[in-house]
């Protein structure tokens, strides 16, 4: 297959990179829609690219499979392309999956720098590795966005939670509910070299640093419910009860743990899949559920035709972090009894117009379970 190739010269002019710093005074006007795209704190720099005509060939390229987060967003991701406001802007999406090989996914994102694509969202592996590859993308005026977890880069958008933050919010109403501020807490990580898992961690050591009475012991669930299930079973074992739990994601295997060693109901931190939050209620266990939507993913393509019609948007976007108590969460609104335990219940952004009903999320579970 052919592709056109402007000149290097005609290039530079039309699609070079325009990068621009912001004061500290920037009005959130300068960039699209600011209610949801707000930029990270203390960095006012911004992004910004020549206007071109669509519509635009996009790609999403997804790293870390195996959980349902991923499956939900690849799923929601074209449902939200499908929509004939977004379809009108969108000559061709193309998704692919790539798995825990940076190199693999470095080389899946070349393959669409070289097909002529006119931009590529993906969620890293690692956040390191990609600076070579964002300037391969900025050479072939490719819009390249990161989300969910962010590149330690800023030569892109960046769109992701504030993740030190985020676990901050989590551990900390964990601490308030627990009897006494002293004992034995367990921490469920994600996987390793992540940045996402690091950020996160180091969100829930700011909070512990202040509570001397309460050790921490470490156990790594890999976001994965069966994993996250056996390495606090195993932990129990070993340890004995806990005072507490604080885990990232995969976060029901938590509640069946607990339920399977019949641990007394202490506070449990962890995600907004539905099977976590049932089992929260159903076990009385207090606790906190805190989403990160895979809302993410159209969210980050929203963001990518903006980029693509000339808008502006801040080189790191911090998304909102959602979250609820275990005493104040409904039957369908914080979690949906009829619904698999799989679906992450926040589904989207309000403030970025990314929403999805129950409905629309059932039948995204269904085709995941299909495989489509």
């Amino acid at each position: 297959m052919n592709f056109f190739r402007p000149s290097k010269a005609a290039l530079a002019a039309l699609l070079v990179y325009a990068t621009m710093a912001a004061s500290s005074a920037a009005q959130p006007a300068e960039t699209f829609l600011p209610a949801c795209y707000k930029p990270a704190p203390g960095d006012n720099r911004l992004i910004q690219y020549p206007a071109r005509s669509g519509p635009y060939r996009m790609a999403l390229v997804n790293g870390y499979t195996g959980i349902p987060w991923r499956a939900q967003m690849i799923e929601e991701t074209r449902a939200w392309a499908a929509r004939p406001e977004n379809a009108a802007q969108i000559k061709e999406l193309k998704i692919v999956s790539t798995g825990a090989d940076v190199a693999a996914q470095i080389a899946a994102i070349d393959n669409f720098i070289q097909a002529g694509y006119d931009a590529i969202a993906f969620d890293a592996v690692n956040p390191k590795a990609f600076d070579a590859v964002a300037r391969r993308a900025k050479q072939a005026g490719v819009v390249l966005i990161s989300f969910d977890n962010a590149v330690d880069t800023s030569a892109i958008v960046r769109i992701t939670p504030d993740w030190v933050e985020f676990e901050a919010i989590k551990a900390q109403a964990v601490v308030d509910m627990m009897p006494a501020k002293q004992g034995r807490l367990l921490e469920v990580r994600g996987p390793a070299g992540n940045s996402t898992d690091r950020d996160r961690h180091a969100g829930l050591t700011k909070v512990l640093s202040r509570y001397k009475d309460i050790k921490v012991t470490e156990v790594t669930g890999n976001w994965d419910t069966g994993t996250v299930q056996k390495v606090v079973s195993d932990a129990i074992a070993v340890n004995g009860n806990f005072d507490a739990i604080v885990c990232q994601h995969g976060c029901a295997g938590v509640t069946s743990a607990l339920k399977a060693a019949r641990s007394p109901a202490i506070p449990v931190g962890g995600d907004a899949a539905n099977g976590f939050v049932k089992g929260l209620i159903e076990q009385k266990l207090p606790g906190i559920s805190v989403s990160t939507s895979p809302g993410q993913g159209p969210v980050a393509m929203q963001a990518a035709i903006a980029l693509l019609q000339g808008k502006a948007l801040p080189s790191l976007v911090n998304l909102p972090t959602p979250y609820a108590l275990t005493k104040d969460m409904k039957p369908n609104v914080n979690y949906f009894p009829d619904l698999p335990d799989t679906l992450e219940t926040v589904s989207g952004y309000a403030n970025c117009g990314v929403q999805f009903s129950a409905a629309e999320m059932k039948r995204y579970l269904t085709n995941t379970n299909q495989g489509s």
